[in-house]
Protein backbone atom coordinates (compact mmCIF):
# COMPACT_ATOMS: atom_id res chain seq x y z
CA UNK A 1 0.00 0.00 0.00
CA UNK A 2 1.45 3.31 -1.00
CA UNK A 3 2.46 5.73 2.20
CA UNK A 4 1.78 9.45 2.36
CA UNK A 5 5.54 9.91 1.73
CA UNK A 6 5.38 7.51 -1.47
CA UNK A 7 2.70 9.92 -2.84
CA UNK A 8 4.95 12.79 -2.19
CA UNK A 9 7.53 11.28 -3.78
CA UNK A 10 5.69 10.27 -7.67
CA UNK A 11 4.01 13.74 -7.51
CA UNK A 12 7.62 15.53 -7.10
CA UNK A 13 8.98 13.57 -9.60
CA UNK A 14 6.31 14.40 -12.01
CA UNK A 15 6.38 17.97 -11.47
CA UNK A 16 10.42 18.17 -11.72
CA UNK A 17 10.66 15.86 -14.56
CA UNK A 18 7.85 18.23 -16.34
CA UNK A 19 9.86 21.26 -15.51
CA UNK A 20 13.06 19.62 -16.73
CA UNK A 21 11.19 18.58 -19.81
CA UNK A 22 9.53 22.09 -20.64
CA UNK A 23 13.15 23.87 -20.50
CA UNK A 24 14.61 20.98 -22.80
CA UNK A 25 11.65 21.65 -25.32
CA UNK A 26 12.56 25.30 -25.02
CA UNK A 27 16.04 24.44 -25.87
CA UNK A 28 15.38 22.51 -29.10
CA UNK A 29 16.01 19.07 -27.50
CA UNK A 30 15.22 15.87 -29.38
CA UNK A 31 12.59 13.27 -27.39
CA UNK A 32 14.95 11.63 -25.78
CA UNK A 33 17.59 14.37 -24.43
CA UNK A 34 13.72 15.85 -23.48
CA UNK A 35 13.49 12.88 -21.48
CA UNK A 36 17.22 12.53 -19.97
CA UNK A 37 17.38 16.24 -18.51
CA UNK A 38 13.24 15.51 -17.00
CA UNK A 39 14.69 12.20 -15.51
CA UNK A 40 18.18 13.66 -14.22
CA UNK A 41 15.69 16.60 -12.74
CA UNK A 42 13.70 14.09 -11.12
CA UNK A 43 16.06 11.76 -9.53
CA UNK A 44 19.12 13.65 -9.40
CA UNK A 45 18.96 14.97 -5.93
CA UNK A 46 17.39 11.90 -4.31
CA UNK A 47 20.56 9.81 -6.02
CA UNK A 48 23.28 12.11 -4.82
CA UNK A 49 21.48 12.08 -1.00
CA UNK A 50 21.32 7.96 -1.31
CA UNK A 51 25.00 7.97 -1.99
CA UNK A 52 25.47 9.98 0.60
CA UNK A 53 23.99 8.07 3.16
CA UNK A 54 25.51 4.93 1.72
CA UNK A 55 22.66 3.44 0.47
CA UNK A 56 21.19 2.11 -2.99
CA UNK A 57 19.99 5.30 -4.97
CA UNK A 58 15.91 4.61 -4.83
CA UNK A 59 15.47 4.39 -8.50
CA UNK A 60 17.66 1.27 -9.62
CA UNK A 61 15.22 -0.24 -7.05
CA UNK A 62 12.24 0.58 -8.19
CA UNK A 63 11.36 1.50 -11.65
CA UNK A 64 8.51 3.71 -11.09
CA UNK A 65 10.48 6.42 -11.08
CA UNK A 66 11.86 6.02 -14.61
CA UNK A 67 7.91 5.37 -15.78
CA UNK A 68 6.35 8.32 -13.91
CA UNK A 69 9.27 10.59 -16.12
CA UNK A 70 8.34 8.90 -18.76
CA UNK A 71 3.97 9.87 -18.49
CA UNK A 72 5.59 13.62 -17.74
CA UNK A 73 7.63 13.20 -21.35
CA UNK A 74 3.87 12.24 -22.76
CA UNK A 75 2.26 14.87 -20.68
CA UNK A 76 4.89 17.39 -22.13
CA UNK A 77 3.99 16.60 -25.96
CA UNK A 78 0.98 16.55 -25.09
CA UNK A 79 0.07 19.91 -23.86
CA UNK A 80 2.98 21.63 -25.04
CA UNK A 81 2.01 24.86 -26.45
CA UNK A 82 0.31 25.45 -22.63
CA UNK A 83 3.51 24.06 -21.08
CA UNK A 84 6.62 25.45 -23.21
CA UNK A 85 5.55 28.95 -24.03
CA UNK A 86 4.10 29.79 -20.01
CA UNK A 87 6.80 30.78 -17.61
CA UNK A 88 4.60 30.19 -14.72
CA UNK A 89 4.31 26.36 -16.25
CA UNK A 90 7.67 26.30 -15.36
CA UNK A 91 7.71 28.21 -11.94
CA UNK A 92 4.54 26.09 -10.53
CA UNK A 93 6.05 22.01 -11.29
CA UNK A 94 9.77 23.29 -10.02
CA UNK A 95 8.48 24.75 -6.94
CA UNK A 96 5.91 21.65 -6.21
CA UNK A 97 9.39 19.61 -7.14
CA UNK A 98 11.01 21.26 -4.39
CA UNK A 99 8.62 21.34 -1.91
CA UNK A 100 7.85 17.52 -2.28
CA UNK A 101 11.33 16.62 -2.64
CA UNK A 102 12.58 18.30 0.34
CA UNK A 103 10.19 16.68 2.76
CA UNK A 104 11.08 13.34 1.37
CA UNK A 105 15.26 13.73 1.72
CA UNK A 106 14.29 14.66 5.46
CA UNK A 107 11.50 11.50 5.84
CA UNK A 108 14.22 8.98 4.21
CA UNK A 109 17.62 10.52 6.66
CA UNK A 110 15.09 10.31 9.61
CA UNK A 111 13.93 6.92 8.54
CA UNK A 112 17.70 5.40 8.42
CA UNK A 113 18.60 2.80 11.63
CA UNK A 114 21.45 5.52 11.88
CA UNK A 115 19.82 8.18 14.18
CA UNK A 116 21.20 11.44 12.01
CA UNK A 117 20.90 14.73 14.12
CA UNK A 118 17.63 16.89 12.78
CA UNK A 119 20.76 19.74 10.87
CA UNK A 120 21.81 16.72 8.88
CA UNK A 121 18.18 15.36 7.65
CA UNK A 122 17.93 19.46 6.63
CA UNK A 123 20.85 18.86 4.56
CA UNK A 124 19.28 16.04 2.81
CA UNK A 125 16.30 17.54 2.35
CA UNK A 126 17.50 20.70 0.50
CA UNK A 127 20.04 18.17 -1.66
CA UNK A 128 17.09 16.30 -2.15
CA UNK A 129 15.06 18.95 -3.28
CA UNK A 130 17.52 20.97 -5.06
CA UNK A 131 20.29 19.46 -6.66
CA UNK A 132 18.07 17.92 -8.95
CA UNK A 133 17.51 21.67 -10.96
CA UNK A 134 21.36 22.00 -10.41
CA UNK A 135 21.99 18.86 -12.70
CA UNK A 136 18.83 20.16 -15.30
CA UNK A 137 20.40 23.33 -15.36
CA UNK A 138 23.57 22.46 -16.15
CA UNK A 139 22.65 19.63 -18.90
CA UNK A 140 21.14 22.77 -20.25
CA UNK A 141 23.84 25.37 -20.54
CA UNK A 142 22.31 27.67 -18.24
CA UNK A 143 23.48 29.07 -14.86
CA UNK A 144 21.63 27.25 -11.87
CA UNK A 145 18.92 28.81 -10.02
CA UNK A 146 20.24 27.73 -6.81
CA UNK A 147 23.35 30.61 -7.57
CA UNK A 148 21.32 32.91 -9.11
CA UNK A 149 18.87 36.31 -7.36
CA UNK A 150 15.81 33.58 -6.74
CA UNK A 151 15.65 32.16 -2.90
CA UNK A 152 15.52 28.50 -4.17
CA UNK A 153 17.99 26.47 -1.57
CA UNK A 154 16.70 28.65 1.30
CA UNK A 155 13.27 27.88 1.04
CA UNK A 156 14.11 24.24 1.31
CA UNK A 157 16.32 25.20 4.73
CA UNK A 158 12.77 27.09 6.14
CA UNK A 159 11.00 23.84 5.01
CA UNK A 160 13.40 21.51 7.05
CA UNK A 161 13.38 24.00 9.88
CA UNK A 162 9.52 24.72 9.95
CA UNK A 163 9.29 20.20 9.81
CA UNK A 164 11.44 20.48 13.00
CA UNK A 165 8.83 22.59 15.15
CA UNK A 166 5.96 21.40 13.53
CA UNK A 167 6.99 17.82 15.12
CA UNK A 168 6.99 19.45 18.40
CA UNK A 169 3.25 20.48 18.05
CA UNK A 170 1.56 18.47 15.67
CA UNK A 171 1.75 13.90 16.50
CA UNK A 172 0.21 13.48 13.06
CA UNK A 173 3.01 12.80 10.40
CA UNK A 174 0.75 14.11 7.72
CA UNK A 175 0.08 17.18 8.78
CA UNK A 176 3.88 17.99 9.80
CA UNK A 177 4.91 17.22 6.18
CA UNK A 178 1.99 19.40 4.61
CA UNK A 179 2.66 22.22 6.77
CA UNK A 180 6.52 21.45 6.00
CA UNK A 181 6.07 21.72 2.04
CA UNK A 182 3.63 24.49 2.26
CA UNK A 183 6.06 26.18 4.25
CA UNK A 184 8.40 25.65 0.57
CA UNK A 185 5.92 26.83 -1.12
CA UNK A 186 4.66 30.05 -0.01
CA UNK A 187 8.38 30.88 0.62
CA UNK A 188 8.99 30.50 -3.17
CA UNK A 189 5.70 32.26 -4.03
CA UNK A 190 6.58 34.75 -1.63
CA UNK A 191 10.21 35.58 -2.74
CA UNK A 192 9.80 35.06 -6.45
CA UNK A 193 6.61 38.07 -6.20
CA UNK A 194 7.90 40.92 -4.53
CA UNK A 195 11.69 40.06 -5.75
CA UNK A 196 13.28 39.04 -2.15
CA UNK A 197 16.73 37.49 -2.46
CA UNK A 198 20.18 37.25 -0.94
CA UNK A 199 22.83 40.11 -1.09
CA UNK A 200 25.75 39.44 -3.06
CA UNK A 201 28.50 39.74 -2.81
CA UNK A 202 30.71 41.66 -5.64
CA UNK A 203 34.44 42.61 -5.65
CA UNK A 204 35.72 46.35 -6.13
CA UNK A 205 35.34 45.32 -10.33
CA UNK A 206 31.75 44.89 -9.60
CA UNK A 207 29.32 47.72 -10.39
Amino acid sequence: MLTFVDILEYVGTFAFAISGIRLACQKDFDIFGAYVVGLATAIGGGTIRDLLLDITPFWMTQSSYLIWSGIALLFVCLFRKYLVRLDITFFIFDTIGLALFTVVGIEKTLSMDFHYPFWVAIIMGTITGAAGGVIRDIFINEIPLIFRKEIYALACIIGGITYYFSLMLFDNLVIVQIISSASIFITRIIAVKYEIGLPHIKGEECD
